[in-house]
């Protein structure tokens, strides 16, 4: 008799296990190359997604499962070489400095766009595109699937082509942030400039939040540039618009945009306050870009379910193996 009900109980288990596991899943990033260049994304996370940075043709995609509690940050390595023998070489912009295809746990060497995420603990997923390492190439981040406001955000001009002559890098390849470039505490929030009442905006900075409104500008950009969701899947395209295609290799052909005020090779100075981008504000932490892996709300997937359905599922489970045994 007892092996009559445990059968059946076992099975029952089971499925209510698969439906646990799977109601806690990984969110799922896929990377999109529409760049007609060869990109290669680099991820460093808190935990490995499988590949820590990879070759991706134009036209290519590659999808990732991030686990329970991911927080993380995305970036396309731009004029690559590596051997074909060795794997070794080394990249033009956002380099890792592994001297490899991957990443092995470094970041970005700035300029580079970032596409960061912190996967909430059955609430809400953060994430934004950051140009507050700079800027390579044109980045966009939408999310699909899931609740709340779940807004698109990135940043799909060519900074390259508008990029002033004192931030410009690698030959025209990457526009430098101010802070990259001039190194003061009043760029870098930094010091006695270190909080957001302190810390204000730049001409700079403005230049790069007029270009892309809902891109991260200077450390405590964070009213209109940080973005929720929850339960999304999240899909990050480089070069997302037909605009955006032409090669940052050529970009240095265009004139650089002198900044107000200033003769190229000088730094700006001043900035006013609010960043006038005529975005909706989300409802979201105050965090600059230095610490925002820290502070972030970790834990369990964005594609949770709501915490009192685990604890009647955990319950059942309970009552099923008492009455198995």
């Amino acid at each position: 008799m007892d092996l009559i009900f445990s059968t059946p109980c076992s099975v029952f288990v089971s499925l209510i296990l698969l439906f646990i596991s799977r109601g806690i899943s990984a969110a799922t990033f896929t990377l999109i190359n529409r760049c007609d260049y060869t990109v290669w994304p680099g991820i460093l996370g808190n935990t490995r997604l499988g590949s820590t940075g990879f070759e991706l043709p134009p036209g290519g995609s590659r999808a990732f499962q991030a686990p329970s509690g991911w927080s993380g940050r995305f970036w396309g390595r731009t004029g690559c070489n590596f051997e074909a023998s060795s794997g070794r070489g080394s990249c033009a912009t956002a380099d890792c400095g592994s001297n490899q295809v991957e990443c092995n746990g470094a970041g970005a060497t700035p300029p580079a766009t970032l596409a960061e995420f912190t996967i909430g603990s059955g609430t809400q997923d953060f994430y934004d595109v950051s140009l507050v390492d700079g800027y390579n190439l044109p980045m966009l981040v939408e999310a699909s699937g899931g609740s709340g406001a779940c807004g698109s955000t990135g940043c799909v001009s060519d900074l390259n082509r508008q990029c002033p002559a004192e931030l410009r890098s690698g030959g025209g390849r990457a526009c430098k942030s101010a802070c990259e470039a001039f190194g003061s505490p009043e760029y870098c929030c930094s010091g006695t400039y270190g909080t957001p009442s302190t810390c204000r905006p730049s001409i700079y900075s403005e230049m790069f939040k007029s270009a892309c409104p809902r891109s991260y500008s200077y450390a405590y950009d964070d009213a209109t540039s940080t973005f929720t969701c929850t339960g999304g899947a999240y899909r990050i395209t480089f070069c997302p618009s037909l605009t955006s295609q032409k090669s940052s290799r050529d970009s240095s052909s265009s004139p650089p945009l002198t900044v107000a005020g200033t003769t190229p090779g000088s730094p700006a100075t001043g900035g006013t306050n609010g960043s006038g981008s005529g975005f909706e504000s989300p409802d979201s932490p105050a965090l600059g870009m230095d610490s925002w892996l820290p502070n972030f709300v970790t834990g369990d997937s964005s594609k949770t379910i709501p915490r009192f359905s685990i604890q009647l599922l955990s319950t059942l489970i309970l009552i099923m193996l008492l009455l198995i045994v």
